[in-house]
């Protein structure tokens, strides 16, 4: 196939990012659109119409097409999805809000439940029961099945449109749940029906029936706003199929994505992970924390040997999600922050966010609250005129009277007001890194924070000095990097099934008949992708536990053979890893089989620069006053424009560092140099 044009799309809560990677040239345009959260589909059709009309480039040029989605997200966050019935177990139908019994908070004993996604009337039973080891206890008849679909359309409820369906132990022997949703199909054509077999078929009843649940009011949503991406994209003239990125850093198709919706949840997040650890393996270094600070959000993220973090086991919003994700810690942090005085008189930033519109005051689209934007504008350390390359006006003015406001209600002057927005939405921050380095039993100190998003070097060299930390990164176009990693995502899918097997004696060869249908269905889904053969690639892995152990940890599993004692020795150095001490004479058990298909996409080839002189002189575009609380106050700051940075370069904090999609604050006592792969590795002094 002849070189053309990759394009990735990443839609953030304020700006929607677009890039374009030439193929022959190696060389990457990026552009940036605002949001509409109304219609997600219109910001990205319009940034990518923008950008091959801005270089030129035909839209048959186009080979490739993927992009991170928030629908799935923003759904179940504003309980938008599709209203939902239930098929079930007798005696099961309550299990969505029986939950797990246990408080999210141990000190707060009135915890108020996320209320069900699907209203108890609309919960049914089925007179069926298997056995734990898949032996029919009460056999399902097609006449059960068909008597509880007519009592769902007695309901009347015209508005019905997707079902779950999840049975006891139907992981084992999925025949009951393979008729339930084959009746259902033939019935109801038009409904979204999701079968736990299908979504996740594996242990653990509540999460495996919410996760179902979830799948199910996703789906009808996803499904639309796939098909609508799809014929927008064919409009403009781009004849691949696009694929939208997973929770779990890989990508699927538009079909795949409407099969599976709840894979998606954290869709957009992921691929920054990706990008950030493919950005680390350009400067070799992979021990990285990702800090991804955006418009309305920051998520971060552990990355070792280069290789991001995995759960299995997550809640969202209240409700568990049962899928492999990316190990991604969100928290209400972004540029679009809104600050306020809470009952007590304090300040606190978020989880509010200005959103794209009406945004941040100094936008001039309606917003009249303060955000931790306008705080680094006051604060000189962004642009006091403009953003995104001049098409952006900015109002410093607005700044300071939504700051003034606020500064008058806590008795503060405005700078100090700014400096105390700063001051909590890092504090947020540092407590985000801290969960996923600290309480995984991880020293910050060992990895270097790799910064992305509009937001993130701005804030990123602080919180290093803070936790500790010696080296931050900045990619080259830190703003677009989740639509950059989109483009180095490989497709990529995940089959589990649970067998229980004590880790002794012939273990090896009844895991590894186990193996073998999940690496069968692999490879099919591999072949159904069209992947080539020399792209395709299989990885095992086992959930591990004590016997009697109430939680497994993941120990990857070599191909060919497998050895019990090799086994046994990855999962003791996983549980010390995990939990700081293992017990080699205790018997374990292996819980899950999981495989994973992964279909490589070629790689971005990145042209290294040749090394110049340290002095960044011909880069500098003025100076401007900017607070530090380095300096103790104001200090006149050099301004370096990042585009004119060339490897080599070194420059001395303080400064600023700008370019079209973010800025780069460099405290006093850093230092930024620029990598041959255009990354500014900064070098930092800890507090």
């Amino acid at each position: 196939m002849a070189p053309g044009y990759r394009i990735g799309v990443d839609v953030g809560g304020t700006f929607t990012d677009v890039a374009l990677y030439d193929e022959a040239g190696g060389t990457v345009a990026v552009h940036k659109v605002p949001s509409v959260p109304q219609d997600p589909s219109q910001g990205i059709l319009a940034g990518i119409a923008a950008i091959l009309e801005a270089r030129g480039v035909p839209p048959a040029a186009v080979t490739y097409l993927a992009h991170g989605t928030t629908v799935a997200t923003n759904a179940l966050l504003e309980r938008r999805g599709a209203r939902t019935a239930l098929l079930t177990t007798r005696g099961f139908r309550d299990l969505l809000e029986i939950a797990r019994q246990r408080r999210p908070d141990l000190y707060r004993l009135h915890v108020p439940k996320p209320v069900p996604l699907v209203p108890r009337r609309l919960r049914l039973e089925v007179n069926e029961r298997l056995l734990p080891d898949g032996t029919p206890l009460r056999p399902l008849g097609a006449d059960e099945v068909d008597r509880a679909l007519a009592a769902l359309d007695a309901t009347g409820d015209q508005d019905l449109e997707a079902l779950a369906i999840c049975f006891l132990y139907s992981f084992v022997d999925p025949a009951h749940e393979e008729l339930a949703a084959k009746r259902a199909r033939a019935r109801w054509p038009g409904r979204y029906v999701s079968a736990s077999h299908e979504v996740v078929p594996e242990f653990r009843e509540y999460e495996r029936l919410g996760t179902t649940v979830l799948n199910a009011y996703l789906g009808p949503l996803v499904g639309r706003y796939a098909r609508h991406f799809r014929e927008g994209t064919r409009a403009l003239g781009i004849r691949p199929e696009p694929y939208i990125t997973q929770s779990n850093g890989g990508i699927i198709s538009i079909e795949g994505a409407w099969q599976s919706p709840v894979r998606t949840l954290l869709s957009g997040p992921s691929a920054g992970v990706m990008g950030a650890a493919w950005v680390g393996r350009l400067v070799g270094q992979e021990f990285l924390i990702t800090f991804d600070m955006g418009g309305t959000s920051t998520d971060v993220a552990l990355v070792e040997r280069g290789i991001p973090a995995v759960s299995t086991d997550r809640e969202i919003e209240g409700h568990p999600v049962k899928v492999p994700m990316l190990d991604i810690h969100t928290v209400g942090a972004g540029g679009g922050s809104i600050a306020w005085v809470d009952a007590g008189g304090s300040l606190r930033v978020g989880p509010r966010s200005a959103g794209a519109r009406p945004g941040p005051a100094c936008y001039r689209q309606g917003g009249a609250e303060a955000t931790v934007t306008d705080a680094n504008v006051l604060l000189g350390r962004l642009n006091p005129t403009h953003l995104l390359g001049g098409r952006m006006p900015i109002d410093r003015g607005a700044s300071e009277e939504a700051i003034g406001r606020l500064a008058r209600a806590l008795g503060l002057g405005p700078t100090e007001a700014a400096r105390g927005i700063l001051a909590v939405v890092q504090s947020n921050m540092l407590r985000a890194i801290r969960v996923v380095s600290v309480e995984r039993g991880r020293d910050p100190k060992d990895f270097a924070l790799l910064a992305f998003g509009g937001a993130g070097p701005l804030h990123a060299g602080a919180l290093a000095a803070e936790l500790g930390m010696h080296r931050v990164l900045v990619p080259p176009q830190p703003g677009i990097l989740c639509a950059l990693g989109l483009l180095v995502e490989d497709l990529r899918t995940d089959y589990v099934r649970t067998r229980i097997v004590p880790l002794a004696g012939g273990a090896g060869e009844t895991l590894a008949a186990e193996f073998a249908p999940l690496e069968g269905a692999a490879r099919a889904w591999l072949e159904r992708e069209a992947i080539a053969p020399q792209d395709r690639l299989l990885e095992r892995q086992l959930d591990m536990r004590y016997l009697g152990q109430n939680y497994e940890l993941p120990v990857p599993c070599p191909d060919g053979p497998l050895d019990v004692e090799a086994l046994r020795r990855g999962f003791l150095v996983a549980h010390e890893r995990a939990y700081g001490h293992a017990a080699a004479d205790e018997p374990v058990e292996v819980v899950n089989l999981r495989v994973r298909a992964v279909g490589r996409v070629a790689p971005l080839r990145w042209p290294a620069g040749a090394a110049g002189a340290p002095d960044p002189g011909g880069a500098q575009s003025g100076t401007r006053r900017v607070f530090f609380d380095e300096a103790g106050g104001f200090a006149e700051a050099p301004l370096y424009a990042r585009d004119l940075l060339r490897p080599g370069h070194r420059i001395p904090g303080p400064a600023i560092i700008e370019q079209m999609d973010s800025t780069t604050v460099l405290p006093p006592g850093q230092t930024a140099e620029v990598h041959p792969a255009g990354v500014l590795a900064i070098t930092v002094t800890p507090r």
